[in-house]
């Protein structure tokens, strides 16, 4: 008893060091903690791409070809590390031929792609910027009608990653949403995604998953970073700042556009049965005997284009993905329009909101669908957007809708999630 009395009286005069041994045993002992927890959710992983691994294969049969663009530089240099320890296991356990592609500059992803020999199934591990190059690269290729059917699969190892909550169940353990996006890549589940063409006067297009967006909650967003020494309140300084500066920020655009097209059913593709040989003879002596008439060629409509002046604080052109498995009438994009009416409490508390979500739009906003669109901008307006976070300077441009372009591996559990929310 005297042992402990003295235990507790010799913290009690060093009070200031228990305090601290206390401090950095309990980060410790997190630390830790959360290490192991990540080992138990790989081990947990690689048991289940093992079981994949087992499965065994026609003598005929071949393994199957991963193609993996990997932007090592993603998540602040952090991407080659984790995609080795979190998701290389499980495709090698998994028994899938992998070929590791390694981008060393911005822009990288763009050239590979037109190298890209055939493949079974593309992985995407970076952030949006680099599913944005290989994306934009893909579809520019001169063969790309056949590399689009190539599924793609996208390991989120960037600092952005807009389209994982699409695909993805997603949770605050970095590691648990590689491993399940790297599982849901083997169990093959995929869903079509639409793509936006956007192309300019002058370069050739690039190609967006997420959206286009211009405007003032767009600069602001830009500039945050700046107020890092505000904490919590840097998001809100950094759109007071910009209201103090120059206001009202409101932006003029031209928009023409053209109305959205009807979609049709999804249908999977399947081979009709063969007829037997009776029915084939008879059919050809039929066609020789009587050539059928050959259909005149069908004359495309010239498209009709309508034009709206609009007056924004935020234009964004997006597409339906955020919802993949949500089922539509028309194949269309999305151009929504903020109000240009915002006091400067209001534009604070909007775009704190953006922030968050850049897809969230007030109830005053305009909203259009359209099959394409395209913006003009006034004479000496200047600017930057953001196509899928990365920054393009501001130009007349036209967006055209790809409905249903690109094949992505989605985890079954996220889709039935999406589906119980439309119920």
């Amino acid at each position: 008893m005297a042992r402990v009395v003295k235990v507790f009286r010799t913290l009690r005069n060093h009070w200031k060091k228990s305090t601290f041994a206390v401090c950095v045993l309990s980060y410790g002992g997190h630390w830790l903690y959360g290490k192991y927890c990540d080992n138990v959710l790989r081990r947990e992983a690689c048991l289940l791409a093992r079981e994949f691994g087992r499965q065994q294969i026609a003598p005929q049969e071949r393994l199957r070809k991963a193609t993996v663009i990997l932007n090592p530089a993603a998540c602040s240099g952090k991407a080659n590390n984790l995609f080795e320890k979190n998701a290389a296991p499980i495709l090698h356990l998994a028994g899938v031929e992998v070929t590791v592609v390694k981008t060393d500059y911005e822009g990288q992803a763009k050239k590979l792609m037109e190298f890209m020999e055939q493949t079974d199934m593309l992985i995407v591990a970076g952030g949006d910027g680099t599913l944005q190059e290989v994306v934009t690269g893909l579809l520019r290729r001169p063969d790309q009608e056949t590399f689009s059917n190539t599924p793609i699969g996208f390991i989120p190892l960037g600092s952005h990653n807009s389209l994982s909550p699409s695909l993805h169940l997603l949770t605050d353990n970095k590691v648990k949403d590689i491993t399940s996006a790297t599982l849901s890549i083997l169990k093959g589940e995929t869903v079509p995604l639409d793509v936006l063409q956007i192309k300019g006067e002058t370069d050739q297009p690039v190609f967006a998953l997420m959206g286009l967006r211009w405007g003032a909650f767009r600069d602001v967003s830009a500039t945050i970073r700046k107020y890092w020494y505000l904490g919590p309140l840097k998001t809100s300084a950094s759109h007071f700042f910009s209201a103090l500066r120059e206001w009202p920020l409101v932006r003029h655009v031209s928009v023409a556009y053209v109305a959205p097209s009807l979609r049709p059913p999804d249908l999977h593709p399947q081979k009709p049965p063969r007829p037997n040989l009776l029915y084939r003879i008879i059919r050809r002596l039929k066609n020789y005997w009587k050539p059928p008439v050959e259909e005149p060629p069908k004359v495309e409509e010239p498209e009709k284009w309508e034009e709206q002046q609009l007056s924004s604080f935020e234009l964004f052109i997006q597409t339906h993905n955020r919802n993949p498995v949500e089922r539509r009438v028309n194949d269309s994009l999305m151009i929504c329009a903020e109000p240009d009416d915002f006091t400067v409490s209001e534009f604070i508390t909007v775009g704190n909101k953006k922030e968050e979500d850049p897809t969230v739009f007030t109830k005053n906003a305009t909203k259009l669908e359209a099959s394409a669109c395209r913006l003009k901008l006034p004479e000496g307006a200047s600017g930057f957007y953001n196509i899928d976070n990365e920054e393009y300077e501001a130009m007349p441009v036209e967006v055209r809708l790809l409905p249903r372009k690109l094949q992505f591996f989605m985890s079954g559990e996220r889709r039935e999630q999406l589906l119980s929310q439309m119920q």
